[in-house]
C-alpha cells in the first residue's frame, strides 16, 4: 500500500489508493451519464485507546449518495470503519480498516459436488424474500447466526436462504451448502467455495452462469476475483437496477447498500479483476 498522503486545509488525509478509488468512481458515473445529486456523511465514534503519546480513535463513517442517471434515482449507501491516528491534538494517520478481501481458508479448494439433500423438495425461490433480507440486514448482524470478521458471504447465504433456496449437505463441511446449528459449509461463508459451488450444483440452490451483468435480476449473485489470480474473494447479491439496467448490489465486510456492481470504487479494485454473474434458478 503506498502510504503516501493528501491532505488540504483541515488537516485531512486521504491515502493515495483511497483517492484513486473516489477518481473511478466520479469517472465511472460520468461514464454512465449519471451524477451524484446530493452527499451525506455521518460519522459515529466506536471507541478511543490511548497508547504511549498517541490516541487511537475508531469510527464508523456513513456515506449516502444520491445518484442521478437517465431520469432515474437512487440512494447509495457505504459504512467505512476507519482509525485516526492522533499526536496531542495533531491528527498523523487516518485510514480505513475494512477489507473487501475474504480470507480463504486451506481447505475451501477442497469442495466437494456432491450433496446429501436435508431438504428435498423443488422450491421456488422468491427474489422478493432475498432482497427484503438483504436490505433489512445490510448493515446489521441476524443474531440466528454466526458473524464472522469477513461477513461477506454469510450474509450472502443469508439472503439466498431468506429468498427459498433449500439447505445440502449437512453435515459434511465440504459438501453442499447449509448452517445448522451454529455450524455450516465452506460454501456458506467462503466466498471461493460459494463461486464453486454455484457452478457445479446440480441439486438444492442452484444457478446459471451469465456472460453480461445487465442479465442478472434482483436476488442474483456477483462473485468477485480482484487480483484476477483465481481466488475469489468476495459476493455481493444484485437488489436492483440502475438507469442503464446494470446491477446494484448489496453486501459486507464493507456494508453497502445499492452500490454499483463492479467496485471500481474499492480499495481491494485492481485493472486484473475478474467477475462471475450467477443466475439462481428454481429447484
Amino acid at each position: 500500500m503506498n502510504n503516501s498522503y493528501i491532505s488540504d486545509d483541515r488537516f485531512c488525509y486521504i491515502r493515495d489508493n483511497e483517492q484513486d478509488c473516489k477518481s473511478r468512481k466520479l469517472r465511472s458515473l460520468n461514464e454512465r451519464e449519471g451524477k451524484i445529486v446530493k452527499s451525506v456523511v455521518d460519522g459515529t465514534v466506536l471507541s478511543v485507546q490511548k497508547l504511549e503519546d498517541q490516541r487511537l480513535v475508531d469510527y464508523a463513517v456513513h456515506f449516502q449518495y444520491l445518484i442521478k442517471q437517465n431520469n432515474k434515482f437512487h440512494i447509495e449507501e457505504q459504512i467505512e470503519e476507519r482509525r485516526a491516528i492522533f499526536s496531542g491534538e495533531e491528527l498523523i494517520d487516518d485510514y480505513s480498516t475494512n477489507s473487501e478481501r475474504e480470507m480463504l481458508l486451506e481447505e475451501s479448494t477442497s469442495l466437494e459436488r456432491e450433496s446429501m439433500d436435508i431438504e428435498t423438495a423443488r422450491f421456488q425461490y422468491s427474489r422478493l424474500e432475498a432482497v427484503r433480507y438483504a436490505e433489512r440486514w445490510w448493515n446489521d448482524y441476524n443474531p440466528q447466526f454466526k458473524k464472522f470478521e469477513n461477513n461477506c458471504t454469510n450474509f450472502i447465504s443469508q439472503c439466498l436462504h431468506a429468498g427459498g433456496a433449500p439447505m445440502t449437505g449437512y453435515p459434511n463441511k465440504n459438501k453442499g451448502w447449509w448452517y445448522r446449528n451454529k455450524n455450516w459449509s465452506l460454501s456458506w461463508s467462503v466466498a471461493h467455495s460459494l463461486r464453486w459451488y454455484l457452478s457445479g450444483a446440480n441439486s438444492g440452490l442452484r444457478a446459471k452462469e451469465v456472460t453480461r451483468p445487465e442479465e442478472l435480476m434482483k436476488g442474483d449473485v456477483i462473485c468477485y476475483d480482484f487480483n484476477g489470480d483465481g481466488r475469489w474473494q468476495h459476493t455481493t447479491i444484485v437488489v436492483a437496477k440502475d438507469g442503464s439496467n446494470m446491477p446494484l448490489v448489496n453486501a459486507q465486510t464493507t456494508n453497502s447498500r445499492m452500490r454499483y456492481w463492479d467496485y471500481k470504487d474499492s480499495t481491494a479494485y485492481t485493472s486484473k479483476i475478474k467477475y462471475k454473474f450467477f443466475h439462481i434458478i428454481d429447484g
